[in-house]
């Protein structure tokens, strides 16, 4: 009995050393407190692992979202500078045929000639010549011999031969200009009912590759119209006239209207006057010299060499003419 007791007792103690020395070399826990932990940790380490997929996908589609906006930022600087572009191009044309339009200079020499057959042969500069009765080919002769060419139409009077006559609102005609068959005094207040035959004639005047123009009868505020024209109408009509022409690419004459030099020189780009050494009233037109700008005219009386050499001083260019306004001339140049 004893021994049994003795053999019992070796057994178990054999066995706790086997259990103590397979757990300590297989690291089993039986501990159900350490056993929640590693699964704890396993969960912790696949929501971990979740959330690192999550954060890689939003990175990625933040990444992509960047890129798309990146595009849209880069294709509105892209329209951006090509509206700059384009404004810069508009910028640059409408400077360029600023730049292009003729600037006549004091001391020229001109020929002023509105009625009969044209002569090209007369030895002038500038040609001032009537835009209707004149073709393009013959002002294209007339450049090829170097000269200017100024085309001449009335702007403040309808007249009755004109090709055009039929455009213009009987509600803009005037009393009838006295000593001239057939024309009739403008309304140049309603501009309305003017500007599609005025901008018409600057178009023809364009297209024949006219220089400049000039408009006459742009001083019907001073005259006796038939309307209650007042110097401000008057203003408003010519700087509007000025504007038009510049827009096409014409030099435009400030004809006559002394009275209002002061405010219109630095609208027009030349002036042409009659008869201002007959009526003493030169002095008027300096500003236009001032400014570096020509100032044609003519006498159709006097003594041409008295008159001549004032005109000269003044850095004029001078004519005598017939009123008729044929080829016939006394130059002062």
């Amino acid at each position: 009995m004893k021994k049994s007791k003795v053999i019992v007792f070796l057994f178990a103690f054999f066995l706790i050393i086997s259990v103590l020395w397979f757990k300590k070399y297989y690291k089993l826990d039986y501990d159900p407190h350490k056993s929640s932990q590693i699964q704890s940790k396993k969960e912790e380490k696949t929501k971990n692992e979740n959330n690192t997929d999550s954060l890689r996908q939003e990175g990625k589609n933040l990444a992509e979202k960047n890129k798309q906006t990146e595009k849209e930022v880069k294709t509105e600087n892209n329209k951006d500078i090509k509206k700059e572009q384009n404004t810069n191009n508009r910028e640059e044309k409408k400077k360029s045929v600023e730049t292009t339009w003729w600037h006549p200079k004091p001391g020229l020499s001109w020929q002023w000639q509105l009625d009969g057959k044209l002569d090209i042969s007369v030895s002038a500069q500038v040609f001032d010549i009537d835009l209707f009765d004149n073709s393009a080919q013959v002002i294209k002769a007339l450049h090829q011999q170097g000269k200017k060419v100024i085309c001449y139409f009335s702007a403040g009077s309808y007249e009755n031969w004109r090709p055009d006559k039929n455009k213009f609102s009987q509600n803009v005609l005037g009393k009838k200009m006295d000593g001239w068959a057939g024309e009739r005094w403008l309304d140049i207040r309603k501009i309305n009912l003017l500007s599609n035959v005025i901008i018409e004639r600057l178009d023809l005047a364009k297209k024949k590759h006219c220089d400049a123009v000039e408009p006459d009868n742009v001083d019907g505020y001073d005259n006796k119209t038939g309307f209650s024209l007042n110097y401000n109408d008057q203003l408003h009509y010519n700087r509007w006239l000025s504007q038009e022409a510049h827009k096409k690419g014409l030099a435009i004459g400030l004809k006559n209207d002394l009275e209002q030099v002061n405010d219109l020189v630095n609208y027009f780009d030349f002036a042409i006057n009659e008869q201002c050494f007959e009526y003493k009233e030169c002095n008027k037109l300096i500003p236009f010299i001032q400014k570096n700008k020509a100032v044609f005219g003519v006498e159709y009386s006097g003594n041409s060499k008295k008159f001549c050499k004032k005109a000269n001083q003044m850095r004029f260019s001078w004519l005598k003419k017939k009123e008729d306004l044929k080829s016939w001339r006394i130059s002062c140049r």
